[in-house]
């Protein structure tokens, strides 16, 4: 998903590249700010017993290994509209009390746009600075200034948002040229020593006056956060440190610019003969550019993931596999200078604040609170699933040795990180008798896409009225744009905000799924309330001529979690825009996705969003339960590869000097994932995360599962489509959205302080009675 807003950009005090949710993946804007008072995460999460043996697993995360983020390329077709008329009631009827934004913008309008909204909020900046501090306080300070910020995200989201989706090449170059503008003064904007000391004024007066214990709580944060801004931004400290600050943060925004365009500009590809492509599925094949070179045919596999992930899943030959592996290893080697780059920076930023470690400086806002807590999480949890991992190598790498002998490959006895993919499919293959292919049979993207919309729709309380003709107003004419109310709306009063889906891919387009927030949900000075608007990206699967578009069963798990965020976007109710929705620490925002993901493992749900394409029928009892047990399949070696990513990132983020990282990279991996590498290669340039918002915190994605295990357990477990459980969800975690600490939702929403029994039984199996961990 994505994550939006100036606001956390200056929180932030070093603007790292937009972060999409790579998951994601991809990744939005900076900074997400929150904190948990008193608590104390690890060692104690992970204290208790295991057991070794089990393969039991949340595959809450097992989706996040096996999320195949479709961005396959299919035929023009008409806008499809996934809600048929017969629920589009008197609704249709209601209008909206607020506009959508406008999607016609030319280029040069775009970039003059956003320099005309940086003016308008630098006006307003200077009119705070110019404030005598005898009148600072709450509204002429904290409040014009998030008013300010508001106004300013609802202007340059959708501006910079153009370069991800934009059909022409000069409105996507105008849309970085504008976040390039946008990120160059929100440095200089979290360096006005003059501003800081208004806030310092107005904080100083309202504790003297007792004002301040007169704010709502939300208000008390605002005041909290915006201080807490700028002292994270260096501006306690003499002009000569601040100056060498402004100068780094700019250059480190200008790095994760470039690395970012580098990573979603990449169209490289590998070659391949028809022999060599023995054992990827036809459907596949006939996706790929196909050309004569000399006197054969060959086929050129590109590196986006539904091309090169089913060469690594079935091809037969390791030889194939090991060259498409290099090669998609390889594919971003132009980052690795920039890499090193960025991590030396971060290091001579946090320096100059005065934290130990980069990791430090990020974590300090995050739930885990420091990057020693983090990185005790990480060694706990590897020390824990280390020898589950170790087992189930053994299994695989068996299974390699019968199939080399059958095939008559030789065999080394080493197990190899391009053999992981393969051999793991096979695995489930021949233990289930599950084929993956059979299984997408059942999901085409006609049937999967509503039925996953209506399921939201009822748990949660709301109804998508589609917006068509002369009020559409769209960036491309395949998106879906929709007006979302309650459900029980009669008037304007029952408006919820808007969305867009944007499913199939094209040219140019963002190749993943993500959800960015691009208009925030607050309450304006009039009174009135402006609305949110979210917006879904995806590329979902291409049909051939003999089949729809299908989805894989982790494309449609992948799907569903995606939508927690939009809904997460919509149906948080916040006074400030700061901290509308997801506006969470970084290290809890996967968490209500990561929850959501589990209705894709219940057998009514698979019920429910299946359909065999041909003979209209659901998933069979037989079926569901074969891929319900799959998802516990060599979860060791999937969380080990997991804890791979997050102790590099943490690694290199928390060393006080440069190494070889592409040296480093391979070695970590092969440590910690359990599998050899051949030569190194520079993998690390394609670790997208870590330039993007997700650095020092890629451990987020394994430590908020422990909150959605608890939450789905403790909560939905019972009856998942209750939408008495959904309104509990609804008020409890999306609507406070980051306006108070995450702990204080969870523990509202769970009637207890959180724990992570949940998340050791699904990925241990060592539920021990009296062995509780309290968060």
């Amino acid at each position: 998903m994505n994550i939006s807003g100036l606001s956390r950009r200056l929180a932030a005090a070093q603007l790292a590249a937009t972060t999409r949710y790579l998951h994601k993946v991809n990744h939005h804007s900076p900074s997400l700010l929150s904190t948990w008072v008193g608590i104390t995460f690890y060692p104690q999460l992970l204290s208790r017993a295991q057991s070794t043996g089990s393969k039991s697993s949340s595959q809450q995360s097992h989706l996040q290994q096996r999320r195949r983020r479709l961005s396959t390329t299919i035929k023009n077709t008409d806008p499809i509209s996934y809600f048929p008329s017969d629920i589009k009631d008197h609704m249709v009827s209601l209008t909206p009390p607020q506009n959508p934004p406008r999607w016609d913008h030319a280029p040069q309008e775009i970039v003059q746009s956003m320099k005309d909204a940086i003016a308008k909020y630098k006006t307003v900046s200077d009119k705070v600075a110019a404030l005598p501090s005898i009148e600072c306080n709450f509204d002429t300070v904290f409040a014009r200034l998030a008013d300010t910020e508001a106004r300013f995200d609802v202007v340059a989201e959708p501006l910079t948002f153009y370069q991800n989706v934009a059909p022409s090449k000069e409105l996507r170059d105008a849309s970085t040229q504008a976040e390039q503008l946008q990120r160059d003064f929100g440095v200089e904007e979290s360096m006005r020593l003059d501003v800081f000391q208004a806030k310092i004024a107005a904080e100083k007066n309202l504790h003297e006056s007792g004002a301040f214990e007169e704010l709502t709580s939300e208000q008390q944060r605002l005041v909290k956060k915006m201080v807490l801004d700028g002292k994270r931004a260096g501006l306690a400290l003499p002009e000569e440190d601040r100056t060498q600050l402004m100068a780094l943060q700019k250059e480190l925004s200008q790095v994760a610019v470039e690395f970012t365009r580098n990573f979603n500009e990449e169209d490289g590809h590998i070659t391949f003969t028809r022999d060599e492509l023995e054992g990827v599925p036809e459907d596949v094949i006939s996706g790929y550019a196909k050309r004569a070179e000399g006197d054969k045919e060959v086929y050129d596999v590109t590196f986006k993931t539904p091309d090169i992930f089913p060469v690594f899943r079935f091809a037969v030959s390791p030889t194939t596999r090991q060259k498409a592996y290099d090669a998609h290893e390889s594919r971003l080697a132009i980052n690795v200078p920039l890499l090193e780059r960025a991590v030396y920076l971060r290091r001579r930023i946090a320096s100059v604040l005065g934290y130990e470690t980069w990791a430090d400086y990020v974590t300090e806002v995050k739930m885990v609170k420091t990057g020693g807590f983090a990185q005790t999480f990480v060694d706990d949890l590897e020390a824990k699933l280390r020898p589950i991992g170790i087992k189930e190598r053994e299994i695989l790498l068996a299974l390699k040795k019968e199939d080399h002998e059958k095939r008559g490959f030789p065999f080394d006895g080493e197990f190899y990180i391009w053999d992981y993919r393969y051999y793991d499919r096979l695995f489930v293959e021949r233990t289930l008798n599950l084929d993956d292919s059979l299984v997408k049979e059942y999901f085409p993207v006609s049937v999967v896409v509503p039925a996953i919309l209506s399921i939201y729709q009822n748990l949660l309380g709301v109804k998508f009225v589609e917006v068509t003709g002369d009020k559409k107003g769209v960036w491309h004419p395949e998106v879906q744009q929709y007006a979302v109310w309650e459900r029980d709306a009669n008037d304007d009063s029952g408006f919820v905000g808007y969305c867009y889906l944007d499913l199939f891919p094209r040219a140019a387009k963002y190749s993943h799924a993500a959800v960015w927030g691009l208009l925030p949900g607050y309450d304006l000075p009039s009174g009135d309330r402006h609305y949110p608007l979210t917006t879904m990206v995806a590329n979902l699967a291409k049909p051939t001529p003999e089949r729809p578009a299908l989805m894989r069963h982790d494309d449609v798990t992948t799907f569903f979690h995606e939508m927690g965020h939009v809904f997460h976007g919509l149906l948080s109710r916040t006074r400030y825009s700061r901290f509308h929705g997801t506006a969470v620490a970084r290290d809890f925002v996967e968490a209500p996705s990561q929850m959501l993901e589990n209705w894709c493992w219940e057998r009514k749900v698979l019920e429910k969003i299946s359909s065999h394409y041909e003979k209209q029928v659901p998933l069979s009892a037989d079926l569901i339960e074969k891929i319900i047990q799959s998802r516990y399949v060599n979860v060791g070696l999937f969380y080990l590869r997991q804890l791979f990513f997050a102790k590099f990132d943490l690694k290199v983020h928390t060393d006080a000097e440069p190494t070889d990282y592409t040296k480093l990279w391979t070695e970590m991996r092969e440590r910690i994932s359990l599998v050899k590498s051949g030569e190194p290669k520079p993998g690390q340039g394609s670790f997208g995360h870590i330039v993007g918002g997700y650095d020092a915190g890629y451990y987020g994605y394994t430590y908020s599962l422990v909150f959605a295990a608890d939450m789905y357990r403790t909560v939905f477990k019972r009856d998942p489509l209750d939408p008495t459980l959904g309104r509990l969800y609804r008020s409890k975690i999306l609507l406070p959205g980051g306006s108070r600490d995450e702990v204080v939702s969870l523990e509202d929403f769970l009637g207890r302080a959180p724990n992570s029994d949940a998340f050791l039984d699904e990925i241990l199996g060592s539920s021990k009675s009296g062995t509780n961990a309290n968060l």
